[in-house]
């Protein structure tokens, strides 16, 4: 059984810096439907985390991993992540150990104004650093190619978009994938949002998946956040998935007072392949 990888989509499943009125909002993990919002220019973002992910076949565990996301230039976002995770096949023994690591750049080349949504590209790279023997990756470098968009409306924020996996290892096929996802900011602390995210066959004996999900996070402050989320599949093969995970923010010119709340990571969910 091949560990699951993630289709924000990153990213991640992962946090992003946008601003709705004063509250930062969070796109990415922890969803599978990524955005196009990037880290500010010269600010970091960190997550720990852990997902699950069961199937009639067994579970894939990642914990801990770790992403790191950094804004070398405006509308540019450098991004890797590493996972260690646990293959459990039923029926057969169970491995821990690293995955395949995950390195993308994401360019936001249109920004959000009042009447246009921003729009960017996230392509990204799962590195063949797996066993695959033992579950823990592919067995071959794959990619992911997503375009995303976005538009906020106060406490409201809608994003989503489409994409194609390009996965030659042996048993795997190339396929489309496309999420949706509404949130909304709770007071000053909570935003909460669902999403409905799909992909077509992914394996020669496999078959398409839809799934929903929802979640989270919890701002403890500004720069850090607890992310959750939750869902299962509607469609196609069965999955129940989870992510639970812990971010933070730091850096830029302090004498501008540049603070960022939630920064821009991928759709950082290491769980559908």
């Amino acid at each position: 059984m091949h560990t699951k990888r993630r289709i924000p989509a990153a990213r991640v499943l992962t946090a992003f810096a946008l601003t709705l009125a004063s509250i930062p909002a969070l796109a990415g993990p922890p969803f599978l439907t990524d955005d196009p919002a990037t880290v500010d220019y010269k600010h970091s973002e960190f997550y720990v985390f852990s997902t699950y992910d069961k199937t009639p076949d067994g579970k894939d565990i990642a914990v801990p991993a770790f992403e790191y996301n950094y804004g070398p230039l405006p509308n540019v976002q450098l991004h890797v992540m590493v996972p260690f995770g646990r293959s459990e096949p039923n029926g057969e023994p169970s491995h821990s150990g690293l995955g395949d690591i995950e390195v993308g750049v994401k360019y936001r080349f249109v920004e959000e104004t009042d009447t246009m949504p921003q729009v960017g590209i996230f392509p990204m790279a799962e590195l063949n650093t797996g066993d695959s023997n033992k579950g823990l990756g592919n067995g071959k470098t794959w990619w992911r190619l997503p375009l995303w968009i976005q538009k906020s409306w106060g406490e409201w924020t809608t994003y989503g978009g489409a994409g194609y996996v390009v996965n030659r290892a042996e048993g795997q096929k190339n396929y489309p994938f496309a999420g949706a996802l509404l949130q909304k900011d709770i007071g000053a602390k909570w935003t909460l949002g669902g999403e409905v995210f799909t992909r077509a066959k992914d394996t020669e004996d496999g078959r398409a998946t839809t799934l929903v999900n929802l979640g989270g996070y919890y701002k403890f402050t500004p720069e850090f956040n607890l992310l959750f989320s939750a869902g299962h599949s509607v469609g196609g093969e069965k999955h129940t998935i989870a992510y639970l995970g812990l971010w933070w923010t730091f850096g830029g010119d302090e004498k501008e007072g540049k603070k960022t709340g939630m920064a821009s990571g991928p759709d950082h969910w290491a769980l559908l392949h």
